[in-house]
């Protein structure tokens, strides 16, 4: 993290292509860690950083889902537009969260 960056939420959760890791908000970004870990110590490794897109770079925020409900997070990038979709625990939170972050983040 950056000197004045600010961690303003964080899940462990899964995303549908990435798999299981962690999420992260902060006052300038937002980042996906993949982990490991295992049942049988109960361990948990951070593996490489998947995700790292600032929030200048978001292009859309909304949850979706009835029964099995996600936030989906669209980011420009070189590579084009790429979406991701974490399960999430309380996925209007972290919409409105990133929302703010953003709105923060631009003025």
């Amino acid at each position: 993290m950056e000197p004045n960056e600010k961690k303003i939420i964080q899940e462990d959760c899964s995303e549908d292509a990435l798999g299981p890791g962690v999420l992260t908000l902060t006052n300038i970004r937002v980042a996906f860690d993949k982990t490991e870990g295992r049942i049988i110590d109960f361990s948990k490794k951070f593996g490489n950083t998947v995700l790292d897109a600032k929030l200048n770079e978001i292009i859309e925020v909304a949850k979706e889902g009835i029964l099995i409900k996600k936030v989906r997070i669209k980011i420009k990038s070189n590579e084009g537009e790429m979406t991701y979709k974490f399960g999430v625990f309380n996925t209007g939170k972290w919409e409105k969260e990133i929302k703010e972050a953003i709105s923060k983040f631009n003025s």
